[in-house]
């Protein structure tokens, strides 16, 4: 797992606010600081390990890498993809990635690499001291830091993932095979230092959508944020083309309620034969390229997609679909009867506790 730290509390931070230090697993050090532990993952020479990758950065973006392995990708987003090999991964924000490792290298330590792409005290440009690691550790390895040296000759490009199940993405094999194409228009209001999708920066409702349409509303504009929801009919192919070169960038998006087929991911060309499947894509920094998802309506409820960037997200950079809002409710009453059992903790305990932890 790829947190990032902030010395600094929100409300105190001016301006862009930039991570102090990378943790794996917990465990991490800064630039000019101590030396902290550093986690250790432990293996035995000859075996195979599925490594599961987690972002769960704030903002930056890291490439991932493990110094003299490569890394056999089996998994985007919770989707199997044909293996594909390379030794360095660049994940954003809210992305997973499962990868196999072959420990098939001289029992050693190696060093775990995670550098982010912006950061405070040159935390972008260093490993120096263990910053931005973690530890390989072969059983029978000293218990030593790695002297292992970065050898990156093979970034992933997410282009080259491919499903391993149903390739194809939905809809006909053109660019304009989609039932429904919603182009959205990004832009930075840097006087409110707000973003805007279509003209409208987003801001959470005082009664959430899904509240919303339960009470009936049905229509976009009967919907609150007015200009923050999108309506779509069910069971309809929807393409959403993601311009790349926001200020701010690479920003990465998230749908909830679905994974989608990335038909143009940033810097490529259409593949609507087997493009990648996942929830959270890229959608890149080159000033007039685009990125394009697709994805069928089978699900209904609103669902919101957005930056996946925190800060970017508190400032606006959201919207809603509110998929077959008609349906919605059949949706929702129709829930399984297990999850009535999700919290008997909770349940048991005492009205006075329940009433200081209202969430």
């Amino acid at each position: 797992m790829f947190p990032n730290r902030y010395h600094e509390l929100a409300p105190s931070i001016k301006g862009i606010p930039l991570a102090d230090t990378t943790l794996i697993n917990g465990k991490g050090r800064f630039p000019g600081g101590p030396d902290a532990e550093l986690s250790v993952v432990n293996i035995q020479h000859g075996k195979r390990y599925r490594l599961r990758l987690v972002s769960m950065s704030c903002d930056p973006n890291f490439t991932f890498s493990i110094d003299e392995h490569d890394l056999l990708v089996i998994e985007s987003d919770g989707q199997a993809t044909l293996p594909h090999s390379v030794n360095s991964i660049q994940i954003f924000a809210g992305q997973r990635y499962s990868v196999v490792l072959i420990a098939n290298q001289p029992v050693d330590n190696y060093w775990i690499r995670a550098l982010p792409n912006s950061g405070n005290r040159n935390l972008s440009t260093t490993f120096e001291n263990g910053v931005n690691s973690a530890i390989l550790r072969y059983g029978g390895a000293p218990n030593t830091e790695p002297k292992s040296q970065q050898i990156n000759t093979s970034l992933l490009k997410e282009a080259d993932l491919h499903p391993l199940l149903n390739p194809a993405a939905p809809g006909l094999p053109t660019a304009n095979g989609a039932d429904v194409t919603f182009n959205l228009d990004l832009y930075f209001d840097e006087k409110a230092f707000r973003f805007k999708i279509n003209n409208d920066s987003f801001t959470p409702p005082t009664v959430p959508i899904l509240l919303q349409i339960l009470s009936g509303a049905r229509n976009a504009h009967d919907l609150l944020p007015r200009g923050g929801v999108l309506t779509v009919e069910r069971n309809k192919v929807v393409q959403v083309n993601i311009p790349s070169g926001l200020t701010g960038g690479p920003h990465p998006f998230h749908l909830h309620g679905h994974s989608f087929s990335v038909v143009k991911s940033a810097d490529s060309q259409y593949n609507f034969y087997n493009p990648v499947r996942r929830d959270v894509v890229s959608a890149g920094d080159t000033q007039g390229d685009f990125v394009a998802i697709r994805f069928r309506t089978d699900n209904p409820g609103p669902w919101i997609f957005h930056c996946h960037i925190d800060f970017h997200l508190n400032d606006g950079l959201a919207i809603v679909f509110a998929e077959a809002p008609g349906q919605t409710s059949a949706a929702v009453s129709s829930r399984p009867a297990d999850w009535d059992q999700l919290c008997p903790t909770w349940d048991a305990l005492p009205d006075s506790v329940k009433a200081t932890h209202p969430y």
